[in-house]
């Protein structure tokens, strides 16, 4: 009888670099709620608390777009071998829902959920900063 075999025991690298995932993770997660906060305020400002509004949703799913690929990416190579395509669904879904429901505003809502595109943005300039400046 042949036995399946066995995954290797996680290893001390594997560990780290699970580790250092989760602080990407949380640091892109704490850097899209600050930029999403800032531009919620400057719309309000500028526009009307209802594109403001509008604005939010698409931020709000861009949170959860983010989490969702965080997850796919974190099963990668562990329990599947390419990422799903569930991260799309959500994206999706927000459109189809903007598109149909008379209050909102699409444009708004799809700038909103671009909100994580500018945290990759500003991760990346501060990446590329010298260490020292940091």
């Amino acid at each position: 009888m042949s036995e399946s075999p066995q995954p290797n025991p996680p290893t001390v690298e594997t560990n780290a670099s699970m580790q250092e995932f989760y602080q990407l993770q949380q640091e892109l997660l704490l850097i899209t709620l600050a930029l999403t906060g800032v531009i919620f305020l400057s719309v309000w400002a500028f526009y009307s608390l209802n594109i403001a509004l509008n604005y939010l949703l698409g931020a709000c799913t861009g949170v959860v777009y983010l989490k969702v690929l965080a997850r796919n990416v974190e099963r990668l190579g562990r329990d599947q071998r390419r990422i799903g395509k569930s991260h799309l669904a959500v994206f999706i879904g927000l459109i189809i829902v903007a598109t149909q429901w008379n209050q909102l505003h699409v444009m708004p809502v799809f700038l909103g959920f671009l909100t994580y595109k500018g945290t990759l943005l500003v991760y990346m300039f501060r990446s590329l900063m010298p260490s020292s400046s940091r």
